[in-house]
């Protein structure tokens, strides 16, 4: 059975950090772009990173660049979102997803409808 299993969210006053974790399964890792959506109330979910976990090339939407870093353990099946200087705007339903031919990273947020897996979401809460 293909499955993502998110968790790491929680509560952080602004500034703080959290990190992320994806465990993927069912499906050959290395063969997939793995990353993160966000979605806040009354707003449309968008695109926060991926990365290639055959060559670790890395995508950021421009609101989380320089605060916020992907990465992956290829031998643990296992996507990581450092989230550092979080604000209060970051403040959403994180959602990990996968897919298989992404013709370029930065397409990532227009692919949202193609994804070949989603995981659970995670809340991540930043207090002011």
């Amino acid at each position: 059975e293909v499955q993502l299993q998110a968790s790491g969210g929680g509560l952080v006053q602004a500034g703080g950090s959290l990190r992320l974790s994806c465990a993927a399964s069912g499906f050959t890792f290395d063969d997939y772009t793995i990353g993160w959506f966000r979605q806040a109330p009354g707003r449309e979910r968008e695109g926060v990173s991926c990365i290639d976990t055959s060559d670790g090339t890395t995508y950021y939407t421009d609101s989380v660049k320089g605060r916020f870093t992907i990465s992956t353990d290829n031998a643990k099946n296992t996507v990581y979102l450092q989230m550092n200087s979080l604000k209060p705007e970051d403040t959403a339903v994180y959602y990990c997803a996968a897919v298989r031919g992404l013709p370029q990273l930065s397409m990532w947020h227009w692919y949202s409808y193609a994804m070949d897996c989603w995981g659970k979401g995670t809340l991540v809460t930043v207090s002011s």
